[in-house]
């Protein structure tokens, strides 16, 4: 990559003459950008990112880009593109007037055109909607996004967690294509002011994907979220999540427990409620009675019972719980504990007989029991309701295919040796393949920090001890932290420092 940043500088594609009217052009003696490497990147991702393409090689696309070492936009340009991206250097200047002279200022270039013309969508609605859904399945995304913007439809797919545009639709479609969704999802296709929420199934090969979809107006029109939900997860046991085998071992253990209560947290998306199935998938569901009060219910699982939150029925968490109760059950699954009733219940539930498993939003292990407190549950009944709590955090897997070792950025090695106290300069990425879409990641596990309740931990939380000083004590006991966990799993060549730096740093 240096060797061709060196061979190249902003002059091939920002050295321009001014005609006689004044029209900009690239000077003659050098090689204007290709047609088919103008066709791999429309104008909108080129000026979102501030890029031209040069050429294309086989799977290989040059891009001049001012930072040729920003990994992010190379990802990101990667996944949209399906192909390799080979980065050479320009100013930001160049660029933008290459782009002007290129796709046009009012973003007519003959590429887009010729393009946009192949590519017009003449079948039906509900074509274009499978098609869509097919995609987004083939590039293992977990959401489909679909925005309407001034003058396109934006669509993007999440994949491993992290957001990709794909190819834009006519605004023209917006409107039939909103409608067919809500159509399915049973919604009222009448109403375009109240956000909806509904669900459709689809056939995918020989797998059935259930589709969470959400709606709601913006100043632009009606924008969807579609997840997919691909019941296969559903069946993921506890080493398939992440839990390297000591922690496994002590998750495990809290599980074995008759009565009491085990938390999971974490923010939006961390995998929270993943774990808690693989939990329930490690119970003996013939032997014991276990029952879930769900918000929604994303898997179903035989011979469990599994209860629907219903507000507008009157069944809430709490009044769920309430009645689960008195159903003789011995485990009980709360989708979230998010307010202080509920929270009171499960509490009393895992004090009187059962194994209460749940999740609440909180940052850390030792933050769940201050979340607890705010929501009004005392702390001597947290103290000795809880067994343990897990904080997880999601992080892509390197894709094997691909990886090989490779010499770090210098943060990720201070990060590491800061975490691991040893100095570490090589690990594994991925170089980017097929089978990773050019990302260098495929899939994504857990990364772990797992608190056991310990006498001295519940003497400080019924002294009231701050939330520093139960951490402390906690790590005085043995608990592994997010990063370290995460930089086990670096050095082990399952994910990278770059992914654990990026998503278990959130602690101070």
């Amino acid at each position: 990559m240096a060797r061709e940043i060196s061979e190249i500088n902003s002059t091939q594609i920002g050295k321009r003459e001014v005609s006689r009217t004044g029209t900009a052009r690239l000077n003659e003696q050098y090689q204007p950008p290709m047609p088919q490497a103008l066709q791999a990147i429309p104008e909108d991702i080129a000026r979102k990112y501030n890029v031209i393409p040069l050429s294309l090689d086989g799977n290989t696309l040059r891009v001049c880009m001012s930072n040729p070492s920003d990994i992010i936009i190379i990802e990101n340009l990667s996944i949209y593109t399906k192909k390799r991206i080979s980065p050479v250097f320009a100013t930001e200047a160049d660029i933008k007037e290459a782009i002007d002279f290129n796709y046009g200022p009012a973003g007519t270039s003959k590429a887009a055109t010729a393009e946009s013309t192949e590519t017009a969508p003449e079948a039906p609605v509900a074509q274009q909607l499978d098609k869509l859904l097919q995609e987004a399945v083939k590039a293992r995304a977990s959401d489909i996004h679909i925005e309407p913007d001034e003058n396109k439809v934006r669509i993007r797919f999440r994949v491993d967690g992290i957001l990709h545009e794909t190819n834009p639709l006519p605004l023209t479609m917006h409107s039939a294509l909103i409608s067919r969704i809500k159509i399915l999802s049973e919604m009222n296709i009448a109403d375009h002011r109240r956000p909806q929420d509904g669900q459709f199934s689809f056939d995918s090969g020989k797998k059935r994907i259930d589709v969470r979809v959400a709606v709601i107006n913006t100043v632009n029109g009606e924008m969807a979220v579609l997840r997919l939900l691909d019941k296969s997860l559903a069946a993921l046991s506890l080493p398939q999540i992440g839990f390297l085998q000591e922690s496994q071992e002590q998750f495990e253990k809290m599980l074995m427990m008759p009565y009491g209560m085990v938390l999971i947290s974490g923010p939006t998306g961390a995998g929270k409620t993943t774990t808690l199935y693989a939990a329930v998938n490690s119970l003996d569901s013939i032997g014991k009675n276990i029952i879930t009060v769900e918000d929604p219910v994303e898997y179903r699982f035989e011979n469990i019972n599994q209860i629907q939150v219903n507000v507008k029925a009157g069944l809430t968490f709490a009044g769920g719980l309430r009645s689960i109760v008195r159903l003789d059950p011995d485990v009980i699954l709360v989708g979230e504990i998010r307010d202080g009733e509920t929270g009171q219940i499960a509490v009393q539930s895992a004090l009187t007989g059962h194994l209460v498993l749940s999740s609440v939003h909180a940052n850390d292990t030792t933050g769940v029991i201050f979340r607890l407190i705010d929501l009004g549950v005392e702390p001597f009944l947290i103290s000795t309701a809880i067994i343990g709590i897990i904080a997880q955090r999601m992080v892509r897997r390197v894709c094997p295919h691909c990886a090989r070792k490779v010499t770090a950025p210098l943060v990720e090695q201070i990060a590491y040796e800061k975490e691991m106290r040893e100095t570490r300069t090589e690990f594994m990425y991925g170089t980017g393949c097929e089978h990773c879409m050019n990302s260098g990641y495929v899939g994504r596990t857990a990364l772990f920090e797992i608190l056991t309740m310990t006498d001295e931990l519940r003497r400080l939380i019924v002294a009231g001890a701050s939330n520093a000083d139960i951490r402390a004590a906690s790590l005085e006991q043995g608990l592994v932290p997010l990063a370290r966990d995460g930089m086990m799993k670096a050095k082990a060549g399952i994910t990278t420092p770059y992914e654990v730096l990026r998503n278990a740093y959130t602690v101070v």
